[in-house]
């Protein structure tokens, strides 16, 4: 039950050994070793022996079974802590369960590409949100997270299922995008992600 750690250049990989996990999958995901978990009990002391300029990012990969599974999670944890490395703080953390496809490649998307990306799909719907005190914005972030669903994004919103057609309409309509189309979806998930 002992840590084993190694240091290479500026790195330190820690195999932490995690209680024998359940039988049941279930109650397995839920003993899994999670990022803000680990920040949460290790971030006061990491950032007291930190220099006054220092700074320290934490990746941590999904459990393994078996040292087959080691490299695999060493890259995983590599690329969580990239993802913490673009937030802000002296100790900062990333997990596996963060590593969504988008997480893993926007950070390589450089900053004025990403801003005209969001420039041009969202200030028309700024624009217009601030000039009409409209909310489209809010209503094609509830959209994309109702998954496209009309009724459940209707609920969500509080609002009558035409009004929201009506608000999607004229989102399709300012900036001369789709919302049916996966493609146009995704542009726009993306796009809210960046900012």
């Amino acid at each position: 039950d002992r840590i084993a750690v190694a240091h290479t250049g500026d790195e330190a990989v820690a195999l932490v050994p995690l209680p024998a996990l359940p039988e049941d999958e279930g109650e397995a995901k839920a003993t899994g070793l999670k990022a803000d978990a680990l920040l949460a009990a290790v971030q006061e002391p990491l950032a007291r022996g930190l220099a006054d300029d220092g700074r320290l990012t934490l990746g941590v990969s999904a459990a393994v079974h078996s040292a087959e599974g080691l490299r695999g999670a060493l890259e995983e944890a590599r690329h969580a802590r990239r993802v913490a490395a673009a937030r802000p703080g002296p100790v900062c953390a990333a997990g596996h369960e963060e590593l969504a496809s988008h997480v893993l490649l926007l950070p390589f998307v450089p900053d004025d590409v990403r801003r005209a990306f969001t420039a041009r799909l969202l200030d028309p719907l700024r624009d217009y949100d601030r000039r009409h005190r409209a909310e489209l914005i809010p209503t094609l972030e509830a959209f994309l997270d109702s998954d496209g669903s009309w009724t459940r994004c209707a609920g969500r919103l509080h609002l009558h299922v035409n009004t929201l057609r009506y608000r999607v309409g004229r989102i399709e309509q300012l900036t001369g995008r789709d919302l049916s189309r996966l493609e146009d979806k995704l542009d726009f998930f993306l796009a809210l992600r960046m900012t």
